[in-house]
């Protein structure tokens, strides 16, 4: 469930290739314009694509812009509880070039508008009935209205809730399992706005949950990670984040606070939800955040809403700039140094590179009843943690036929004693234009000699 403000975004992409003879502006050409949901339904879209029922409880305005979003979110996947919007609604809009912001503008009334309605018996017992709720405020109203609030404290009683606040917000419930303010945000609630940096973060988180009366607080530190303050800790949990050169983080707090709540639904403690929530945030980004948006619908990555980045997404990215796309693929059970060699050279031949990952079925019929050693889940995310790998996509079948059709890499990579005229994959590739390359493994490393060292006693 994400109880919020919700929001139409508008990315007018283009190119800038001069400067204008009327003012010293550059000009922006061949201008598309795409629309995606933004603030509470970004947040619900982003649990949706990691194949959660969600439902979103919102306002929304009877514009064009209003059923635009709505029909934005439903073709999504979310399920809709609209409360009606009193004004219009609230539009972002970003011109962008080269993948980065050029301009930024804001369409919304003077006066904050508000929900039209409160929510109803069965609402309300749709909300208790949550796995859990993410309140997503933007500051617009909702979590301000009496009966939203009201479902809310008794939801806290019995289901973890998330409340991602906003300065001009409403002050979060009593009971809440985790705040996720960011550090300029944390500054301004409490009331200390002038340190910056880990300490003063702690301190802030420390603050907030007495304030608050929270379980914890997670304080999100941008390129640094996140902070967490647990009630039931003495001492903090700092995460940190792995480095991403990115020149866009629009949507990486909602990604965070929805990956946050969709842990804990799981069963996650604290830790591990603000720890999972900090790599699903970093792959978001990495990924192109906010601006990898294509089409509504259910895109799962492979380990879900935490898990790698989206695999289309990330060609859809590299295709869109001119880059060329690089995949490989293989079981890579107990990663080695020749599985992180073949990696790093193939990631050299392109822009970005994909692994095809056999899951464990399939690795099973190839390797036998005792493999995998580690499970699919497990080989995703540490692949995924590599500096080489760009996104990792699960295949079911004994050779990445079908991940390699939807993919169409420029350039195939084997490792391995192999010719490329033995590479079962190399006539697909061919077909549209890609290649097939050849990269050797590194001499004397063999997951398969590993584990029968392994199993003899000896050092692998």
């Amino acid at each position: 469930m994400v109880i919020g403000d919700a929001l139409l975004d508008r990315d007018l992409l283009g190119s800038v290739e001069r400067v204008s003879p009327e003012a010293p502006v550059v000009v922006v050409d061949r201008v598309e314009t795409r629309s995606r949901p933004g603030g509470a339904g970004l947040a619900a879209v982003l649990m949706a694509r990691g194949g959660e029922p969600v439902t979103l409880v919102t306002a929304l305005a009877a514009d064009p812009e209003g059923q635009e979003l709505g029909g934005l979110l439903r073709a999504a996947g979310v399920r809709v509880v609209d409360l009606g919007l009193t004004g219009p609604t609230p539009v972002k809009s970003r011109v962008r070039a080269g993948g980065r912001t050029v301009l930024m503008f804001s369409q919304e009334p003077d006066a904050p508008p508000a929900p039209r309605r409160g929510l109803t018996d069965a609402e309300r017992e749709l909300i208790a009935g949550a796995r859990a709720v993410l309140v997503s405020d933007y500051g617009r109203g909702l979590a301000e209205d009496a009966s939203v609030r009201a479902a809310l404290v008794a939801a806290a009683s019995a289901t973890p809730v998330v409340w991602d606040p906003h300065p001009r917000g409403a002050r979060p419930v009593a009971g809440i399992r985790l705040a996720t303010p960011n550090s300029r945000e944390a500054a301004v609630f409490a009331a200390r706005p002038r340190e910056t940096g880990l300490v003063p973060d702690i301190d802030r988180g420390r603050q907030l949950i007495e304030d608050w009366e929270a379980a914890g607080v997670a304080v999100t530190r941008g390129a640094e990670g996140a902070v967490l303050v647990d009630a039931a800790r003495t001492s903090p949990l700092v995460v940190p984040a792995r480095s991403i050169a990115a020149a866009d983080t629009c949507g990486a707090g909602d990604c965070f606070a929805s990956s946050a709540a969709v842990l804990l639904a799981n069963g996650a403690l604290l830790s591990e939800a603000v720890t999972g929530a900090v790599d699903a945030a970093a792959a978001f980004v990495a990924a192109g955040a906010a601006d990898a948006w294509t089409a509504p619908g259910p895109e799962r990555g492979a380990a879900g809403p935490a898990g790698p980045a989206d695999p289309l997404e990330v060609v859809a990215r590299v295709r869109a700039a001119g880059g060329t796309v690089v995949a490989t693929g293989g079981c890579f059970d107990l990663l080695h140094a020749g599985h992180v060699a073949l990696l790093e050279n193939a990631r050299l031949l392109g822009d970005c590179l994909v692994v095809c990952l056999n899951d464990d079925a399939s690795v099973s019929r190839l390797k036998g009843s005792q493999r995998p050693v580690v499970t699919v889940r497990d080989r995703a995310s540490v692949l995924a943690s590599l500096a080489s790998v760009d996104s990792v996509v699960v295949f079911s079948e004994s050779t990445p036929v079908e991940a390699l059709r939807r993919i169409r890499p420029d350039v195939y990579v084997k490792g391995g004693d192999y010719r490329v005229d033995d590479v079962p994959e190399a006539a697909l590739v061919d077909s549209w234009g890609g290649r097939t390359v050849i990269l050797p493994y590194v001499d004397g490393r063999s997951t398969t000699r590993m584990i029968e060292r392994i199993s003899q006693g000896g050092a692998a």
